[in-house]
């Protein structure tokens, strides 16, 4: 009871605070203790314990009592994450007790085994075991990603180097490259493959300026078979970090070992990243990461409730699939939301339970405007608004803005004549001509349907 209970109160910090953050400060914890109105958190060293105490308390206590649970203190303890005897021990000491570091002012990963590598690889793979291949869904929006991964744990190096998925927050970008990782790392154990945020690359970085060990830093991380990076974007605007990296990826490509980069967006997109890095981001392959359609939605909550040995009816997973429609990490919430509820409470799950625990989490109809539809379509396609608004007849602007007109049309119910001035034409002729086209093109171009169906779903996000 006590994970659920805590796999529920992390499907929703992840809603409230950013991957990155979630990656390093909370995903490695654990719930040691909740008796007697005392909850115990255990994490992994001093600087995860001195963040949570500091900055996140009071969400942790706010989402406890969410699911139930009102404690009148709560603590964090550093836990070893290796032996569940450990834990039964270390929930049963005293919570005010201060771990034994030898240094508490370095990171715990400088806080070393052995004095002659600070940076030894020992301490972190950075892969979470369960991310696998076995366990992604694959549907019509990542099946391209998914088989580009799959080639890639068969032959690392050889193809896809460096391989670049991009896409919107919590569609398994993560899962999926973490399980080139782990694939790789079962099928072949002599190969070193790391996996890190970009955040915590950074965070390294600082700390071996700080402590004059960039030699080894350089040396641990040019020295792998398969780097796995997760975010990059947050290298942007980092002058001396995007250095590093620059040469920590072209010492790794010139040796053809993997190279694998998740963000959310295109290397083109991305601010202030330098060109030297966004041309070699595109040597290899680049793929677009989609939501989730309803289908891979609905596989997803029953893969996620097998899991946990629960069987849910069909009217509960279409129901879970038709309130989150964007984010698989939303969907994970608020399907660990409804299992724990109903496991403290010892009833089975039903529609009518879930309608009236989640019903808050159903998207709100929000009002949005001509100029959100049309820089919506222009960010879709990857087209500046200038020219989605100007005067090119290229195929890859008209159809875009055939398709801005349309949702104009169907969502805002705007009249011929506004629908053109909002995409700066003089004839309102073309409006109607725009609209009756993809109205037509709706019933036989299913990448039409798919582009409009995204559109409009992030529209009201």
């Amino acid at each position: 009871m006590q994970d659920n209970l805590w796999q529920a109160v992390l499907g929703e910090v992840e809603l409230s605070v950013s991957h990155a953050s979630f990656i390093t400060w909370f995903k490695q914890t654990t719930l040691l203790k909740n008796k007697s109105g005392v909850v115990i958190i255990g994490v992994p060293n001093v600087f995860i314990k001195q963040q949570l105490e500091n900055k996140y308390n009071s969400l942790i206590l706010e989402l406890l009592q969410k699911n139930g649970v009102k404690p009148e203190g709560l603590h964090f303890k550093i836990h070893s994450f290796g032996s569940s005897h450990a834990a039964e021990q270390e929930a049963k000491e005293l919570v005010e007790e201060t771990p034994r570091y030898r240094d508490e002012s370095l990171p715990s990963h400088l806080v070393a085994s052995t004095p002659t590598n600070p940076y030894s690889h020992d301490y972190r793979q950075g892969l979470n075991e369960k991310y696998t291949f076995e366990n992604f869904v694959v549907g019509s929006g990542n099946e391209l990603a998914y088989a580009a991964c799959m080639s890639i744990s068969n032959i690392p190096g050889t193809k896809y180097n460096p391989l670049f998925v991009y896409g919107g927050v919590g569609i398994g970008k993560t899962h999926l490259i973490q399980a080139v990782g782990n694939s790789i790392a079962k099928s072949q154990p002599d190969k070193k493959v790391v996996y890190i945020s970009s955040e915590q690359f950074v965070q390294e970085f600082v700390s071996a300026l700080r402590y004059k060990k960039t030699n080894e830093f350089a040396q641990n991380y040019r020295s792998v078979d398969v780097l796995i990076i997760d975010d990059v974007q947050f290298i942007a605007g980092k002058e001396k970090m995007q250095e590093e990296f620059f040469h920590t990826f072209n010492a790794l490509h010139q040796a053809n070992k993997q190279i694998i980069i998740s963000s959310d967006k295109p290397p083109r997109d991305i601010p202030t990243l330098e060109e030297r890095l966004r041309s070699r981001f595109a040597w290899g392959m680049t793929i677009d990461m989609q939501t989730p359609d309803f289908e891979t939605r609905c596989a997803i909550i029953q893969s996620k409730a097998h899991d946990q040995g629960i069987v849910l009816t069909n009217d509960i997973v279409e129901y879970l699939s038709g309130l989150i429609q964007t984010n698989i990490r939303e969907l994970e919430g608020v399907l660990n939301q409804l299992l724990a509820f109903c496991e403290m409470r010892e009833i089975t799950p039903t529609l009518e339970i879930a309608m009236n625990l989640l019903s808050s989490n159903q998207t709100r109809p929000k009002h949005i405007n001509p100029k959100q539809v049309v820089d919506r379509t222009a960010k879709h396609f990857h087209i500046a608004i200038e020219d989605i608004m100007g005067p090119k007849r290229d195929k890859d602007i008209v159809v875009p803005r055939q398709i801005a007109m349309y949702i104009l049309r169907s969502e805002l119910h705007l009249s011929f004549p506004k629908i053109a001035h909002e995409l700066g034409r003089k004839d309102h002729t073309t409006a109607i001509h725009s609209v009756d086209k993809i109205e037509k093109e709706l019933s036989l171009n299913g990448e039409v349907r798919s582009a409009i169906k995204e559109i409009k779903e992030r529209l009201y996000v």
